[in-house]
């Protein structure tokens, strides 16, 4: 059986997930999404780098690459199309669409009963301003982003109004979060098909407050209480997420907040911290579907 991985490069996760399915017989092909071609008519199909997307087994999605708006409505076009083809595709370009994009997520999440910080998403900086004040300590993230890339922490005034009014000379979107006081770490909570794979505990550096590996936090392997991995279960559901990275952030009031839900998640730290073989819970729910067709 053949599996089409979409990716921006081919890197670590992708050998890792070429590696479980050749363990299992089956052979996974790293292909780019730039390469991807559509054709209509008679010719109907879609191919990347001279691969029949539609004759592969299933496509796993990775990273979609930057670019361009209609470059990325064109890539993500192309998951729906061959998804209504009858290909199975992980995770679904629904719920890639919906995990990419920070106020759809905290949407559904609250939607779910789940609790999610105070936000406020707008498009004028005096309105963000205005939040700021009634906030006076926010996290402002990127409305796209991942890894902890753009999040800046504002507690001055001076700051927040050099924050926004850059936004505002790049016709960005405010999302402006209160900050939680919480204890200095987070859970990041891996979900494969219905159940909490594994988990760490992530910690930022003193005097930093980034807990995101990426950017430089610790990791040790924990186990979920029951409770905290429900509420891991009940945002993957949310999003309709096959697998996911769900950040869950226990506030110093023990309120446990679902703050992100990664539909394209990384997990080359949990793997290292738990010894955890997730490349092969995620082929096993790939090989999963393609059995269940």
């Amino acid at each position: 059986m053949r599996v089409a991985i979409l990716a921006a490069r081919q890197g670590w996760h992708t050998d890792q997930l070429c590696r479980a399915l050749a363990e299992r017989g089956h052979e996974g092909r790293v292909l780019p999404y730039e390469a991807l071609v559509a054709r209509l008519g008679a010719t109907a199909g879609f191919a990347s780098a001279g691969e029949d997307l539609a004759a592969c087994a299933a496509v796993l999605a990775r990273i979609i690459p930057a670019g361009s708006l209609e470059q990325i409505i064109f890539r993500v076009d192309a998951l729906h199309a061959l998804e209504e083809r009858g290909v199975p595709v992980i995770n679904s370009p629904r719920t890639i669409e919906r995990t990419v994009d920070k106020l759809w997520t905290t949407a559904l999440l609250q939607q779910a009963g789940l609790a999610v910080p105070e936000t406020v998403v707008c498009e004028q900086p005096d309105e963000a301003l205005a939040t700021f004040h009634a906030f006076g300590d926010v996290i402002v993230k990127p409305l796209f982003g991942s890894m902890g890339l753009g999040m800046v922490r504002v507690s001055d005034e001076e700051m927040a109004f050099r924050v926004f009014r850059t936004l505002e000379t790049l016709r960005g979107v405010y999302y402006v979060q209160r900050a939680i006081d919480h204890g200095g770490c987070d859970v990041r909570a891996f979900v494969v098909g219905g159940r909490v794979l594994g988990a760490i505990e992530r910690s930022a550096p003193a005097p930093a407050w980034k807990t995101n590996l990426a950017r430089g936090g610790r990791a040790r392997a924990v186990t979920l209480a029951p409770e905290r991995a429900e509420l891991a279960l009940t945002a993957a559901r949310a999003v309709g997420a096959e697998y996911a990275g769900v950040d869950l952030l226990p506030a110093r009031d023990g309120t446990v907040y679902v703050v992100e839900v990664n539909g394209i998640p990384g997990w080359r730290g949990l793997q290292e911290a738990t010894s955890i073989d997730v490349a092969a819970a995620i082929v096993e729910r790939v090989l999963g579907r393609v059995a269940s067709r």
